[in-house]
């Protein structure tokens, strides 16, 4: 018996996962969407494929997932890859790293979060022009 997969279940995983409460997720998804909406949505077991598509617009994760996670295989392979005969954790008494790698490593780090904060000022800014503009 093959088991079916609660795509509204996934939904709030995903949601949750990625710290977007319903009312944020009921505004990316238009006017005619509210928190308590959200909330029956995510209570469905099917969602319609071009519902579904939305919402993962919205969450920027791909309608596969949403479709295919399945929480108790996900629990499997961590339970397999972490149990008595994972790999578990292994420490390394000797790394082999030039410190500076490490600084140019630690710079470019820094420098992609800058730019994917300024990415998410500008897209929070858009969002609260439209916001503005409902009102």
């Amino acid at each position: 018996m093959e088991k079916k997969i609660h795509e509204g279940r996934n939904v709030k995983r995903f949601r949750e996962m990625l710290g977007i409460k319903q009312e944020t997720l009921a505004y990316e998804l238009g006017d005619d969407w509210n928190q308590k909406k959200i909330s029956l949505l995510e209570a469905k077991e099917t969602i319609d494929t071009p519902l579904l598509q939305q919402i993962s617009a919205a969450l920027k994760i791909p309608v596969e997932a949403i479709q295919n996670f399945d929480e108790e295989q996900a629990v499997n392979v961590i339970a397999n890859t972490f149990g008595d005969h994972g790999i578990g954790y292994q420490r390394n008494e000797n790394p082999t790293f030039h410190p500076i790698d490490k600084l140019v490593q630690l710079h470019e780090e820094k420098i992609a979060l800058y730019e994917r904060m300024l990415k998410e000022k500008d897209e929070m800014m858009v969002r609260l022009e439209k916001l503005i503009e409902r009102k």
